[in-house]
């Protein structure tokens, strides 16, 4: 069993302290400008590289005001009562995905308003670039010994001395770091890249990443203040993610029986 020692802060300057978490939002946020310029060079795309980095900052402010404002609400609301200014403390950390997801929505709204483009036009060309962000956050939970699975007898058990028991768990960071990040990228890369009709890009999506994150909350520790919170097994991250795959497995029927096929990449 290997004892989890690595240290999450990647530079020290004495007055201020680089931590890797924050790092790979900043890689998150580069693949996808990266990935959407790409995409927008090429030929009757509809987008243009000026587009994808105007959208690529705005969503960059979706996800963090999102993901810190989900983190507060979903898993801390009675401390938010006691305190709602502790919704501001971004410096103490706390950023939750389907917050994120919210924010970044409301983005594409706002966005695909003033450029004139359909929600669900918007929702395809961003699903793919999502992926990568998500993975390399995967890697630094893992890297600042947060979020760890259960207690396994398994050989890759990991001892997290966060935890403080010493026990082995499940290196359930990247569990979500392969399925969220690795896999949910290289299908819907490939996905998007062939015909196949409006909306069914955001709908795969939605279901792969509720169905991946389900999964793995079977064998993540549940947060230490809510535990479970029904059944005895259901976590609040199978909670949100039940609406995402019932979205998805919707999007994706409504889009196959309307027949349209868009043979456009994006």
């Amino acid at each position: 069993m290997w004892v989890h020692d690595i240290d999450p802060v990647a530079l020290d300057l004495g007055f201020i302290q680089v931590h890797w978490y924050g790092l790979m939002y900043l890689v998150g946020f580069a693949a996808a400008w990266w990935l959407g310029t790409y995409r927008a060079n090429r030929p009757g795309s509809g987008w243009s590289a000026q587009q994808v980095s105007d959208l690529v900052f705005w969503g960059a402010v979706g996800v963090v005001i999102g993901g810190r404002s989900g983190y507060v609400l979903f898993y801390h609301f009675d401390y938010f009562l006691q305190n709602p200014l502790w919704l501001f403390h971004l410096w103490e950390g706390g950023m939750s995905f389907h917050g994120g997801l919210i924010g970044v929505l409301v983005v594409l709204w706002l966005f695909g308003r003033h450029h004139r483009k359909g929600f669900f036009e918007m929702g395809d060309f961003v699903a793919p670039l999502i992926p990568i962000g998500l993975g390399a956050g995967r890697i630094g939970n893992f890297i600042g010994g947060e979020l760890w699975g259960r207690a396994t007898d398994l050989p890759w058990g990991v001892i997290f001395p966060r935890a403080g028991d010493g026990v082995p768990r499940h290196p359930s960071q990247l569990y979500e770091f392969v399925l969220e990040g690795v896999v949910l990228f290289a299908v819907l890369w490939w996905f998007s890249s062939k015909p196949r009709p409006r909306m069914a890009v955001s709908g795969l999506f939605l279901l792969l990443y509720g169905t991946f994150r389900s999964l793995v909350e079977l064998v993540r520790e549940p947060d230490e203040h809510l535990g479970f919170v029904a059944f005895d097994w259901l976590s609040m991250g199978q909670l949100l993610s039940l609406p995402m795959i019932l979205a998805g497995a919707f999007l994706l029927t409504w889009a196959y029986h309307r027949g349209t096929v868009n043979c456009r990449l994006e």
